[in-house]
């Protein structure tokens, strides 16, 4: 009797730890959000609000994205193909509104992956969501240096990005403006209000050989930088430079040229927006030169820019901007990664897009950095009476 009560205890244990790896097991899967019929992917972008201009050329080259991916019937997962949904929410440019709206998209509507917002501060609000929630969130724009790293230096596990770091940029227009302007002297008129315009300065000035005569600072939605610019005329220099967003670049280069300022202006794919133009006239718009990850007179040379190009003229009648062709290659990324690892399951996206190698996209061959980084060249573009006339590729 005794030995029956025992056999018969072993068993409920055996079936009891038998249940108990199953729920674990279950648990471990259900980790993140699966991909039902479509693979949903989260939109939090700028649609409104300060930095809408990006937003809006983002959201277009989503849209042409999953137009084609779609038209082709979809994304092969594992042998099956599973057509993308975009889900769009707009974030106002506000980062607290970015912060819900991650959240809104990872709980209530279950997106596997997000991209998006486009700008590092609003980005930065959405990492903790994504991180909690174990949904990839790439952005197409968010250029901070250590945007994809937490206080202590560790990788953000659910971050990654589409764009180069904002020290590369400053990194590369130091170099350019000595090595090709042949700028000895440069003046800085910066953004302090942000990560951007303050990381950016601080890599330029680091790397340029020759002499910083002044360094400005100014705060985003300030209108009238005369005074400034008086200060700044005084100096003796070879080229202005302005790491900002577009709608101040765009007032400072009006200002600047209006005040006798004739000197070459440069700046950072903050002016990759038609929208600086439109806001500094196209007679101001001459002998300036920005960063930025793509430009549409590659389409010369290249097939593949050449392609998107003509598509994206086709569906919003004009060449593809710069956060447009960004946020384009960040959907085809997801693509490549849900088809790496034969899985639509937010887990697996996120080992996907860990291991994108030599990824052949319209702003260049990426591949993923340890820290989450794409490793990419960079392009100045020069404008000539508005118009981007050249490009120079630096790699």
């Amino acid at each position: 009797m005794k030995m029956k009560k025992m056999a018969g205890f072993a068993a409920a244990a055996m079936m009891c730890s038998a249940f108990m790896a199953g729920c674990t097991a279950k648990s471990a899967a259900s980790k993140g959000n699966q991909a039902g019929d479509t693979i949903k992917i989260g939109v939090n972008m700028e649609l409104s609000g300060a930095a809408a201009g990006y937003g809006q050329q983002e959201k277009n080259g989503i849209e042409l994205a999953v137009q084609e991916i779609n038209a082709k019937g979809g994304v092969n997962v594992n042998g099956k193909k599973k057509k993308i949904k975009a889900i769009y929410r707009d974030n106002k440019s506000s980062t607290s509104t970015s912060a819900s709206v991650a959240a809104q998209l990872t709980s209530q509507d279950k997106a596997v992956a997000l991209i998006g917002p486009a700008t590092t501060n609003a980005g930065t609000a959405t990492i903790p969501t994504a991180n909690k929630a174990s949904v990839p969130f790439l952005s197409a724009s968010a250029t901070a240096p250590d945007f994809t790293l937490d206080k202590k230096g560790k990788v953000q596990p659910y971050v990654f990005r589409a764009c180069f770091k904002d020290d590369y940029q400053g990194i590369t227009a130091a170099k350019f403006a000595y090595d090709t302007l042949k700028a000895k002297k440069v003046a800085i008129l910066a953004d302090n209000s942000s990560d951007y315009g303050t990381g950016i300065t601080k890599a330029f000035k680091k790397v340029f050989k020759g002499q910083v005569v002044a360094t400005q600072y100014f705060q985003a939605g300030d209108k009238d930088f005369n005074s400034i610019l008086t200060s700044i005329k005084s100096k003796k220099f070879d080229a202005l430079y302005i790491p900002a967003y577009y709608t101040e670049c765009g007032t400072i280069i009006k200002q600047a040229r209006e005040a006798g300022i004739k000197q070459p202006i440069l700046g950072a794919d903050g002016m990759s927006d038609d929208k600086m133009i439109k806001i500094a006239g196209n007679a101001n718009s001459s002998d300036i030169y920005y960063t930025t990850p793509f430009t549409a007179l590659s389409a010369a040379t290249n097939p593949l820019v050449s392609k998107f190009n003509k598509a994206y003229k086709a569906k919003f009648g004009e060449d593809a901007p710069t956060f447009a062709a960004l946020a384009y290659d960040s959907v085809y990324m997801v693509k490549k990664a849900v088809e790496t690892e034969k899985s639509a399951d937010s887990v697996k996206i996120q080992a996907g897009l860990a291991k994108l190698k030599n990824f052949k996209g319209v702003t260049g061959n990426t591949t993923m950095d340890a820290k989450h980084n794409p490793q990419k060249s960079i392009t100045i573009v020069k404008l000539e009476n508005g118009k981007s006339v050249k490009g120079y590729v630096v790699k």
